[in-house]
């Protein structure tokens, strides 16, 4: 059995780190570089980059900063915001990722799954998927949350996959920010429905909470930002108490 994984996530706007609620009230969290050094010292297994307002705002993720980051940390690195062609992914790769993350761009354009994973290898291919629970269903919301579509998330999932996505990012905005445990059904759901490892995103508080997602969700791995941000968890701990839980995970 692989390890689980414990991702910090790193949301940047304006290069700083920032965390929100439900993908709102937006508050600093820090420098970004400081943070993921930071991390990769506690024992995190990878980190996440997202650039929250490329998508928004038409801009590119922030090589530059990707630069700073990859120089400092030794640990596997996902970027994404704003990414939608084989080119923007080069300058990522070059800059010091190892994998990118697609979201709004793969949406609207599926096809650019299958170029990226053809150019560069579906391993580097995360599929991230911003998803709400409403009206008795999980759909798919793009923009940062902001545009809600009338695609259910696991057929989405499943459709990426078949394109070439290697990893799957399932962000539920229901849960985010709020500490209360992740979204165990969509999780589960999605990663029973895959063949690629689920990354579970989205309202985690307590140590119990990753634990739960792990066993009960079927998630390969698990993110979060302002338990670590903010230093209500630290890595250490977590992962000392996923393996008292019987957890295969990286000490």
């Amino acid at each position: 059995m692989l390890a689980k994984r414990i991702i910090p996530c790193l949301d940047i706007k304006n290069g700083r780190t920032v965390k929100g609620v439900n993908f709102e009230n937006i508050r600093d969290a820090g420098d970004p570089v400081e943070l993921a050094v930071n991390y990769a010292k506690q024992g995190a297994d990878e980190l996440v980059f997202l650039d929250i307002t490329a998508t928004n705002e038409k801009r590119k993720t922030l090589a530059e900063l990707v630069t700073k980051i990859a120089k400092n940390i030794n640990i596997p690195f996902t970027v994404g915001g704003g990414i939608s062609s084989v080119e923007d992914v080069s300058v990522l790769l070059n800059a010091g990722a190892d994998k990118i993350s697609v979201n709004t761009s793969a949406f609207k354009n599926p096809q650019l799954i299958k170029e990226l994973a053809n150019q560069f290898g579906s391993q580097c291919v995360v599929l991230a998927i911003d998803t709400k629970f409403e009206d008795g269903n999980w759909y798919v919301y793009l923009n940062g949350g902001k545009v809600k579509t009338t695609t259910k998330t696991i057929d989405w999932a499943i459709l990426g996959v078949d394109l070439g996505a290697g990893e799957i990012l399932l962000t539920s905005m229901n849960n985010d920010g709020t500490k209360g445990g992740f979204a165990i059904d969509i999780t589960k759901a999605v990663s029973e429905k895959v063949n690629v490892p689920v990354i579970a995103s989205g309202g985690a508080g307590t140590m119990e909470h990753f634990s739960d997602v792990f066993i009960n969700g079927k998630a390969d791995a698990a993110l979060a930002a302002s338990v670590f941000h903010y230093k209500e968890i630290e890595i250490p701990v977590l992962k000392k108490f996923l393996r008292t839980n019987n957890i295969e995970i990286r000490i």
